[in-house]
């Protein structure tokens, strides 16, 4: 077995991803020799006590963190900022902070300001997730063969950005760097805008008449049901997600818009070439994405 990458890591958040980082590191042994983690609800804390899936649980945030040589924030990205005031003042120096939120601009913005010399900020964002949330949502198998997107900042130390690299091996995933700017247009297309489709499409069946959402619920085929299970992900990191990467993906919401319009206008008028061309885009996109193992 490798030498630990990490002496003591904080997961500041144990939801779907804190928990499954920390049954990777629970199951492989070589991520941190002592695994420590804290959020702020202490029915969650508790639920972690009894799941045993880290050696530490603090219900304290500054003494969480306190002696780590590596810390990664687990909370939506809406309340990093606070989250950030509150462990400043106790990280250690050569400490490196990252995160897995699905929006890098945003992070930069909340995190740097009040990042303490000496600690290293590496934002990075695992591709991976499901619809179920909590503590007993992880599993060690999440991020296998997923891509996880390190985002470092200019004058990123090499050394801390190559471990948060590692980690991330280490957790099974395949490695990419992009800038924060290009990352959050990405994830708009291809995260972000799905699952506002998604909300909108059931916002829209819980809309109609109560005769006719009994129809829907009753008949409803794999195309409605897959938009649920996006629709039924976390509440409060999807809300974040959306205010925190507005600009990117109102840009593809507009995109979209237009797109569908232009759909909707070879239906009307019965432009059968156009309506085979977008079906026979779906097909290649699905295709290429089977090819490249991430479907």
């Amino acid at each position: 077995m490798a030498e630990p990458l990490f002496n003591r890591l904080c997961l500041i958040g144990i939801g779907l991803i804190g928990s499954s980082i920390a049954r990777v590191a629970r199951k492989r042994g070589d991520i941190a020799r002592t695994v420590v983690a804290t959020t702020r609800r202490a029915e969650t804390l508790a639920r972690v006590r009894e799941l045993g899936i880290v050696d530490v649980v603090e219900d304290d945030i500054g003494k969480a963190v306190e002696g780590c040589d590596c810390v990664i924030l687990c909370v939506p990205v809406g309340v990093y900022a606070t989250v950030m005031a509150q462990i400043a003042p106790h990280l250690a120096k050569g400490c490196i902070l990252t995160d897995v939120g699905s929006t890098k601009g945003s992070v930069i913005r909340d995190l740097t300001p009040l990042l303490p010399e000496g600690v290293h900020l590496v934002p990075a964002h695992p591709m991976a997730g499901t619809e179920y949330s909590g503590p007993d949502a992880g599993f060690p198998e999440l991020f296998d063969g997923r891509y996880a997107i390190i985002t470092p900042l200019p004058g990123s130390d090499p050394g801390a950005v190559e471990k948060v690299r590692e980690l991330w091996r280490r957790c099974g995933s395949m490695i990419e760097t992009l800038d924060p700017t290009t990352h959050d247009k990405i994830v708009a297309m291809v995260s972000h805008l799905p699952h506002l489709i998604a909300f909108t499409i059931c916002g829209t069946a819980d809309d109609l008449a109560e005769e006719t959402k009994e129809a829907v619920m009753k008949f409803a085929a794999s195309g409605f049901r897959d938009f649920t299970r996006i629709a039924a992900s976390d509440v409060d990191m999807w809300r974040d997600v959306f205010l925190n990467n507005r600009e990117a993906l109102l840009e593809m919401l507009a995109r979209f818009s237009e797109d569908a319009h232009a759909l909707g206008r070879a239906v009307r008028y019965g432009q059968a070439e156009f309506i085979e061309d977008r079906i026979r885009r779906g097909r290649k996109i699905r295709r290429e994405l089977i090819e490249r193992k991430q479907a």
